[in-house]
């Protein structure tokens, strides 16, 4: 790890006007300090916000407001918030292991770095890492990456649990930065890669997250949360029960949906978002810059998931199969052969085979420079 200069703040003002002049917010570290250590992230001066009171959980007549440093496991144990908003605990239980969120806190958590393997490979052109040296995982090992929201410059997938949840429950962030203060949707914090994969959020210079306001809307207590594993790697929030319309007729038709690990910001699915009743800026973003899927894109995408070819109405407007000046419906053509087995669940994995009597070997890092190994039968 480089040498950096440590500040630990007392008072909002004081960290606002360290991190403006370039110095990084630290609070459970969980990524930026593994990054450093990585010299992934090399800043020059931290700033310890952990001091600064916002660490609360508090119950209203209409929302819960979490405060940025609240931990994971104080918000996932918390009575109210269990409750009233049952998606949130299963999301944050869903994300990390238990140390990760007895330090993990609520803000951090949402500006967490993607997890592409390249992005952490020194030796390995990134355009996150260092902007204009490329992308290693278009053309490499990127059975994990993003389809949806993608770009020529960058394919990673969102990291983030709780953003999923929270942008299907329309939670709202509470900034207070250099220029005062201001509330943004939380779906808004994030930006897609285009041609800056860099700028990875929407956040001014020096601008701190302060709290989280999630509404106890008309799906707040019926939403849950379900995270895929395996072979098709992707966070989902399921179906949200029914509603009722402004006439107060019944509508069985899906609630807000968001899915997450398969797209670079969290993304709706296209059939919920229609149910819920219109498309938001983000779907026309997504749907204007490659994201594929809305209209005729989605039903490329399908096609090509299920190994048919394009009709010709899918290709309308098209050259050559593409939207003049897009990539096509899932983003930088790949060359990956396995890819419909894998999206279709019929791949097979090494895991999957117990021939019986082979040893396993597996390889345990540590950051405690003495220790020791014990063997349990």
């Amino acid at each position: 790890m480089r040498p950096f200069e440590f500040q630990r703040a007392a008072s909002e003002s004081e960290a606002i006007a360290a991190a403006a002049a370039g110095a990084r917010y630290l609070a459970g570290g969980t990524t930026l300090v593994d990054l450093m250590r990585e010299e992934v992230e090399t800043p020059e001066k931290i700033v310890d916000i952990n001091r600064l009171p916002l660490n609360y959980i508090r119950a209203t007549d209409d929302a819960i407001v979490i405060g940025a440093l609240a931990r994971m496991s104080e918000v996932a144990a918390n009575q109210e918030v269990r409750r009233l908003q049952p998606l949130i605990p299963e999301t944050l239980t869903e994300g990390a292991s238990p140390q990760l969120r007895n330090v993990a806190s609520i803000g951090g958590n949402l500006l967490q770095r993607v997890r592409c393997p390249y992005f952490r490979m020194l030796d390995a052109p990134c355009n996150k890492r260092v902007p204009g040296s490329g992308c290693s995982a278009i053309d490499g090992l990127n059975a994990g990456h993003a389809i949806l929201g993608t770009s020529e410059h960058c394919v990673a997938t969102h990291p983030s649990d709780l953003a999923v949840s929270l942008v299907a429950l329309g939670a709202t962030l509470s900034l207070k930065g250099p220029r005062g203060e201001r509330t943004i949707p939380v779906e808004e914090l994030f930006r897609l890669p285009e041609s800056t994969p860099h700028l990875e959020h929407t956040l001014e210079p020096g601008e701190l997250i302060v709290e989280v306001h999630i509404p106890n809307g008309p799906y707040a207590r019926k939403a849950r949360y379900l995270k895929v594993r395996g072979p098709i790697l992707l966070r989902v929030c399921p179906r949200i029960g029914g509603s009722r319309s402004s006439r107060g007729e019944r509508n069985n038709q899906r609630g807000p949906h968001r899915r997450g690990g398969r797209g670079h910001p969290p993304v709706a699915h296209e059939r919920c978002r229609a149910g819920a009743g219109g498309k938001t800026r983000r779907s026309r973003q997504l749907r204007d810059r490659g994201g594929g899927f809305d209209g005729g894109n989605a039903s490329a995408l399908r096609k090509r998931v299920q190994g048919e070819a394009p009709s010709r109405n899918d290709r309308s407007g098209t050259r050559n199969g593409r939207r003049s000046g897009m990539t096509t419906a899932i983003g930088t053509p790949l060359s990956r052969i396995d890819g419909r087995l894998k999206v279709t669940g019929q791949a097979k994995y090494a895991a999957e085979f117990n021939q019986g009597g082979q040893a396993y070997a597996v390889v345990v890092g540590s950051t405690v420079g003495l220790g020791r190994v014990g063997i349990h039968r």
